[in-house]
């Protein structure tokens, strides 16, 4: 017996099989990547039906591999996108993703007329460009031939559903991450509705229900597939905690991939510090926790923009040779906007300090250090969220491409780290979700990683450049703590 998982990120998708146990099938993981379509005023978009096919083609080749059909398919699918369909569910916009800054201004509008407190303590997200009520608010203000052509709005992972299934559905958790779901009654919020002009029927249903059925497209290409039960999709966030075995708030999930966060799952979430956000897993778990805009995409970047050593190897053996703050600089590495724990989407990136001197891996360095700053401003509010003595497990693509950057975070921190080897917690979250769904019994919590310490001393070197980093933050920023 065994799970087909999919992992469908903002950068790539993967299909892997997992057994009973929870653990990947040897030769049953296939990926296929994409990139992000870019602009220079804040756009960051995905062609939706490029995302269909690489699913697609993904989960034939995991297929070929496994042989016998899974018990069900389970998905992880990236939060908080969004994109439009006309009347017969076609889409009419690419699929807009949390990076995409565009609708920013619409935000700081809303928050001009709403009040953004009571917002986010009923539907557990800021008034922020990430999430649904800027972006439709900036669609119906910029693009009203759009606006009055779109029949329904969704998320990528309504969409997969839809198109793979032809039924029209959104998990709880997808829905508790758009900023339009109201906590308290699991339901889309209509006051949240009216603010956005819409409608609950121009949203899908909520629904956690698995499905069963392809439309002919791909029954004939799946036939076994077509008999299983599919599971609508889950936030990935949720997943990925679930998959480290951060079910409870004895430990803390700490993500580094294309982005960033610091979660915890509970049955009570209670008040939520200012700065974080309030999602869910499913009807009894809520999750609470702080993401960055910043993560795997500043390495990337610096990789692409500054002349840097071609060689990893090469790279990690500069970056280790600054010392900690020994650079002179000061960086906000808001290249995609801040998230948590400020909430500007207009935020951009800045580096102060440089000279004639200054070289490209001091600049990295900095930069990275940077967003090991940011996640431990978000650490520290949801510290007290989590039991006393409470473990902290990272995982993500990011930590294992660079193990300097890991010992900066673990310094930032100020507490060890359990690094999990594999990367890939997200899509073994949906497994476990589909094997719960199945009534399979869950497997014990996967053995601990190699564990990072933190040095006293260069925590106390970065406690003083956080602040310092802080001082430039409310000079060229202006915070958003709700």
């Amino acid at each position: 017996m065994w799970i087909l998982a999919l992992d469908v990120g903002t950068s790539s998708v993967r299909a892997i099989g997992y057994d009973a146990a929870g653990r990947p099938l040897p030769g049953a993981d296939a990926r296929a990547a994409w990139e992000a379509i870019t602009t220079p005023d804040g756009g960051a978009e995905l062609d939706p039906e490029e995302l269909v096919a690489a699913t697609a083609s993904a989960i034939d080749r995991c297929l070929g591999a496994a042989g016998e059909p899974p018990a069900a398919v389970g998905a992880s699918v990236f939060w908080h996108s969004l994109l439009a369909l006309d009347a017969e569910r076609r889409p009419l916009t690419r699929v807009l993703t949390w990076a995409d800054t565009r609708s920013a201004p619409a935000a700081e509008a809303l928050r001009a007329r709403l009040d953004a407190d009571a917002i986010r303590e009923r539907t557990g997200a800021p008034i922020h460009s990430a999430f649904f009520p800027a972006k439709l608010t900036w669609l119906r203000e910029s693009r009203a031939d759009l606006w009055h052509r779109a029949a329904s709005w969704c998320g990528f992972a309504e969409y997969l559903l839809l198109r793979l299934s032809g039924r029209w559905q959104s998990s709880l958790s997808m829905a508790s991450g758009t900023g339009l779901l109201d906590q308290r009654t699991g339901s889309w919020d209509p006051a949240m509705l009216a603010a956005c002009e819409i409608g609950p029927e121009r949203l899908p249903p909520i629904d956690d229900t698995p499905v069963t059925g392809l439309v002919p497209e791909f029954s004939g290409r799946w036939p076994t597939l077509a008999r299983v039960p599919w599971l609508p999709g889950v936030g990935d966030g949720a997943c990925s905690n679930l998959g480290l075995d951060c079910a409870t708030p004895q430990r803390i999930a700490l993500n580094l991939g294309t982005s960033a966060a610091l979660r915890l799952v509970t049955a009570v979430p209670g008040a939520v510090p200012d700065g974080l956000w309030h999602y869910r897993v499913d009807r009894e778990r809520h999750l609470v926790g702080g993401a960055t805009s910043e993560g795997g995409n500043v390495l990337a970047w610096a990789r692409r923009t500054l002349a840097l050593p071609d060689h990893e190897g090469a790279l990690e053996t500069a970056l280790a040779a600054v010392p900690a703050d020994g650079h002179g600089l000061t960086a906000l590495p808001f290249l995609a906007g801040e998230r948590s724990p400020g909430w500007r989407g207009d935020a951009r990136a800045a580096v102060t300090g440089m000279g004639l001197s200054t070289t490209a891996p001091e600049i990295l360095r900095a930069l990275l250090e940077g967003v090991a700053y940011r996640l431990a401003d978000v650490y520290e509010r949801l510290r007290p969220l989590a039991v006393p003595g409470h473990a902290v497990v990272a995982s993500g693509g990011a930590l294992h491409t660079s193990r300097v950057w890991g010992q900066i975070i673990v310094d930032a921190l100020g507490v060890p780290i359990n690094v999990r080897e594999t990367a890939e917690a997200s899509s073994r979250g949906a497994a476990l979700l589909a094997l719960a769904r199945v009534g399979h019994a869950l497997p014990s919590p996967e053995a601990t990683g190699r564990v990072l310490e933190p040095d006293p001393r260069r925590h106390d070197v970065y406690a003083r450049a956080r602040a310092r980093q802080g001082r430039l933050y409310g000079s060229v920023v202006t915070p958003r703590l709700s």
